[in-house]
């Protein structure tokens, strides 16, 4: 048994960990196709005669920028990680706390990232309207809360139905459910589509797959690098408490 202290330092620090490698993958991956798009916007803003001026240089932007906004959503993502893992233990059946740790990053996964990204997927520069901002803003948090709520909702369902119908069905079921009701979402809630004429559809590919690769690699290295140090922490504290040195 781990404190709830432990468990939340553990969890900001492997956020971390998970914050670097993001920033590494977006760097490798995401800078190319927002460069790119930056130079659309300057081309079409220059020919506008509606040039400005940047603040913030794009090599900062896109190494120390990137890189603090990362290690800050990596700190704070992993610390309410470590408090779903510490509810979620002995929750999910007789899962080892590894286990429960990499379910519950693919849930977090799936909710805050992959169902939101199936209707409000990110957008590079150039391609969204500042007037509709805080309209875009709200309907994307709107589909976060939806995200985690049918994730919460599927594994409740199955826990459910688990003595009825054994973990296979059960969890079949609560599944199709979950997909019903994220289609109903997508199918309901307004569309946004304020991609330029002439912008690459390639290129707005290209960076929404970095966009949402950079969230993979946030949640498997928390699910995957937590999991494994609790797992061991455990293993070293059974044989001290099995066998305590006599005095």
């Amino acid at each position: 048994m781990l404190s709830a202290r432990t468990l939340l330092v553990r969890g900001m620090l492997v956020g971390i960990a998970a914050g670097l490698a993001a920033f590494v993958f977006a760097y490798l991956f995401g800078e190319g196709s927002i460069n790119d798009a930056i130079a659309f916007e300057e081309a079409h803003a220059a020919h506008d005669g509606e040039a400005g001026h940047e603040a913030v240089s794009r090599t900062v932007q896109s190494t120390l920028g990137l890189g603090v906004a990362n290690l800050i959503y990596g700190i704070a993502l992993g610390g309410l990680f470590a408090i779903a893992v510490a509810v979620a233990v002995g929750r999910l059946g007789k899962l080892s706390a590894r286990a429960t740790a990499g379910i519950v990053a693919l849930a977090g996964f799936v909710g805050v990232a992959l169902i939101p990204f199936l209707k409000y997927p990110a957008n590079p520069p150039a391609t969204g309207n500042p007037d509709t901002l805080r309209q875009r803003t709200g309907l994307y948090f709107l589909m976060i809360v939806i995200g985690v709520a049918v994730v919460v909702g599927t594994l409740v369902v199955a826990r459910m139905l688990q003595p009825r119908l054994g973990t296979w069905n059960a969890t079949t079921v609560a599944a199709l459910g979950a997909v019903v009701v994220t289609g109903a979402a997508v199918a309901l809630l307004p569309g946004v589509n304020e991609v330029p004429e002439g912008f690459s559809p390639v290129l707005l590919w290209q960076f929404r797959l970095a966009s949402l690769g950079t969230q993979a690699v946030m949640w498997a290295t928390l699910g995957l690098l937590f999991g494994y140090l609790t797992e061991r922490s455990q293993q070293r504290s059974v044989p001290a408490a099995v066998n305590p040195v006599a005095v």
